[in-house]
């Protein structure tokens, strides 16, 4: 049994991550600047992002950095793709609303990542059961990024209406793979004090009681 000496942290440490956690924001295309993302800065996102936890101690992410115009023009044209699809399926009033939001930054962001899951080839402790468990771990790699990318000032945009599978085959993905999240990564000219989507009223942040249960529903 080893000894149970890890490090234990101060309330103004806690004080410190609840801001972090507090302030970290989606960032758009129209936030970056022109600045690109020092490698040490990048590798202390990756390193946060590395000691993520993950199901079985599996680990089973794999990133793709992206500074190549080419590459993610191609990827930009997904997006557009995708994004005149999504637009109608909104009720009338968020319709003008949605075209007007700056959904993506591929272009504008310094540097791209595209996050995959990497499925095992052999039993995984822990996911046996639930085989989405290992989904859930790269999740949470992109998480500690995300948190680690604010405390260094450093923004993140999360691309979702993006064709998952003409990314895989923009970047060449090997067939198993699976694409978590498209990334715009980059210096930002400032941070919203709420999310964007709260402040352009698209949506209200879920009171806690409305969200929590006791023993059962």
């Amino acid at each position: 049994m080893q000894p149970l000496n890890g490090k234990l942290f101060t309330p103004e440490d806690v004080a410190i991550l609840r801001d972090i956690i507090c302030n970290r924001r989606d960032v758009r295309g129209n936030r970056f600047l022109d600045r690109p993302v020092e490698e040490d800065v990048l590798q202390q996102l990756l390193d946060a992002a590395m000691h993520a936890p993950s199901v079985g101690f599996s680990q089973p992410w794999e990133f793709v950095l992206i500074k190549d115009t080419g590459i993610k023009q191609q990827v930009k044209e997904s997006f557009i793709i995708e994004n005149e699809k999504a637009a109608p399926v909104f009720e009338a009033e968020k319709q003008a609303t949605y075209i007007h939001l700056k959904l993506e930054g591929i272009m504008e962001a310094p540097l791209n990542i595209a996050v995959f899951y990497k499925p095992a080839d052999r039993p995984v402790l822990g996911q046996t059961s639930m085989e989405e468990a290992g989904m859930y771990s790269v999740v949470c790699a992109i998480q500690n990024m995300w948190l680690m990318a604010r405390a260094l000032n450093l923004g993140i945009g999360w691309v979702s209406i993006l064709d998952a599978e003409k990314v895989k085959r923009i970047v060449k993905a090997p067939e198993q793979n699976k694409l978590v999240a498209y990334l715009c990564v980059g210096y930002t000219d400032g941070f919203y004090t709420q999310p964007e989507l709260e402040l352009v009223h698209w949506e209200k942040r879920k009171a806690v009681e409305k969200a929590v249960f006791y023993e059962r529903y």
